[in-house]
């Protein structure tokens, strides 16, 4: 259980934006599907309609797309801890044990896919190809994803959706959106303990580098 100064520390370096009826409708989606209000809502409901629409463009990415929701999850995961993103490690590992198990989930954040199919194999290691540096790829290396039995469309996905897990990290992260605590808790032992990186759960970063709370 979370100490309580840690839960009552800033989750963000913004303030809370202005109550407005989008951003009452934002909390009130998380509170029905969370039970709470994320940190990262919070942060991006300086813009309602932005988070909104980029929520809406995943959505109409992964709605055509042949990729498995269990393959959708290797990435994220894959993805945020090449990344070193705490926030998205947690939740998608937690949905990873959710589509396996909880230390098939631990190995994937790790970077240890044993026990992956050959497509969720070649979309880990895509994944954080894409992560470390976009600019390296080879037409060698989307071949393998091809010998791995993806399709010239599912590959134009997978990469975008990396991109946008990308895009969304890096204003979480940038503007100091820590876990919540109650993601933590729910988040399988496994999981937990295989994210060591990232923002420590409810802590603001001045807060992480030691001033007083």
């Amino acid at each position: 259980m979370p100490h309580t100064a840690l839960m009552n520390r800033p989750a963000a370096f913004l303030a809370d934006p202005p109550q407005s009826p989008a951003v009452t409708a934002a909390y009130e989606g998380d509170v029905t599907s969370d039970g709470y209000v994320n940190n990262l809502t919070r942060v991006w409901c300086w813009r309602p309609d932005v988070l909104e629409s980029f929520q809406a463009v995943r959505a109409d990415l992964l709605a055509g797309s042949g990729l498995s929701p269990r393959e959708v999850a290797v990435m994220v995961a894959a993805t945020a801890a090449a990344r070193d993103d705490a926030y998205c490690a947690l939740a998608w590992g937690a949905r990873l044990a959710e589509l396996s198990d909880e230390a098939t989930a631990a190995r994937v954040l790790r970077g240890a896919d044993a026990d992956l199919s050959a497509r969720e194999n070649a979309l880990a290691a895509w994944s954080r190809q894409v992560v470390r540096d976009p600019n390296a790829t080879t037409e060698s290396d989307v071949q393998r994803l091809r010998d791995a039995g993806l399709d010239d469309q599912e590959i134009f996905e997978a990469t975008t959706w990396i991109a946008f897990r990308l895009a969304f990290a890096t204003v979480n992260d940038a503007l100091g959106a820590a876990p919540d605590p109650q993601l933590v808790e729910k988040a399988p032992r496994l999981v937990r303990e295989a994210v060591t990186f990232g923002r420590p759960v409810g802590v603001h970063a001045a807060a992480a580098a030691g001033e007083a709370v």
